[in-house]
């Protein structure tokens, strides 16, 4: 599912994906950065806790939210693909200044949502200026490419990484959380290696990739991010290896930034800051 139309891309709104386990209490720099960019504590945001299983997970996000001082945080508890017909999440959403997508299991949020008129919805308003952050599962299911799950280490094998159609906010990246607290440098390859055209993203826990309109991302968090880049990929062995065997890769670009590190999707460059 590729992202909406706008001929205008400095209209769209930012995508944040982060890697899990986001500071929440004693300096919450990356949601009081959401909260400061969707408008400030006026802001209109919409909890979307679909990915997880506890019953709880919106209302904690929901009341993290007030506490951090915005007025309208309301959970859009959608189980079931005809709760995302409703036309009071709906409504909700076309007036919304952000929407924020819980952890857990992102082919709940595939399952559910995609397809769907809140994706379709969250697609559109984006492309016109709201903004969209996910943590965990929901930072995995922002792009059109989703890992959706996979194994441990880092060299990279054919059966290492399992896709699945995300919500197609960005064809530019392909997104992996809890990056090098889970070993997760392999099947992110892997999945690039599959798809050289999308540059992949690795987030560590408490750190997110706050990315512009035309897709630049800037670094916020404790953590740092992986930034792999595959369009000078002169050699992949992934079309004759067989199943469990390590893939070479030669001429691909890694970066590590950290907190202010930048990065630019049509120029390729990487910054420190």
């Amino acid at each position: 599912m590729s992202p909406s139309n706008n001929n205008n891309h400095s209209n769209r709104g930012y995508i944040i994906p982060i890697g899990g386990a986001e500071e929440k209490f004693h300096n919450p720099e990356i949601l009081d950065r959401f909260i400061e960019i969707c408008g400030g504590k006026s802001a209109r945001i919409g909890i979307i806790p679909t990915a997880s299983e506890l019953e709880d997970t919106g209302r904690n996000y929901e009341k993290l939210f007030r506490k951090l001082g915005i007025r309208h945080a309301e959970v859009l508890q959608m189980i079931t693909r005809e709760d995302c017909k409703s036309s009071k999440y709906l409504d909700y959403i076309e007036k919304a200044d952000g929407v924020f997508m819980t952890g857990g299991n992102q082919l709940r949020l595939s399952t559910t949502l995609g397809g769907t008129p809140v994706a379709q919805m969250i697609r559109r308003r984006n492309a016109n200026g709201m903004h969209v952050a996910g943590t965990s599962a929901g930072a995995a299911f922002m792009p059109e490419h989703m890992i959706a799950g996979g194994d441990e280490g880092s060299t990279p094998s054919p059966t290492m990484v399992t896709m699945a159609p995300g919500l197609g906010l960005t064809n530019n990246f392909i997104i992996d959380q809890h990056f090098r607290q889970r070993d997760r440098l392999g099947r992110l390859l892997t999945a690039l290696a599959y798809n050289p055209f999308a540059v992949g993203i690795g987030l560590d826990e408490d750190t997110a990739a706050f990315i512009r309109p035309g897709d630049d991302l800037e670094v916020v968090g404790s953590g740092g991010i992986t930034i792999i880049d595959p369009s000078h990929l002169s050699y992949s062995s992934m079309d004759r290896a067989r199943r469990d065997d390590p893939v070479s890769l030669i001429d691909v670009t890694l970066h590590i930034l950290i907190a202010g590190g930048r990065f630019e999707i049509q120029s390729r460059k990487a910054f420190a800051e």
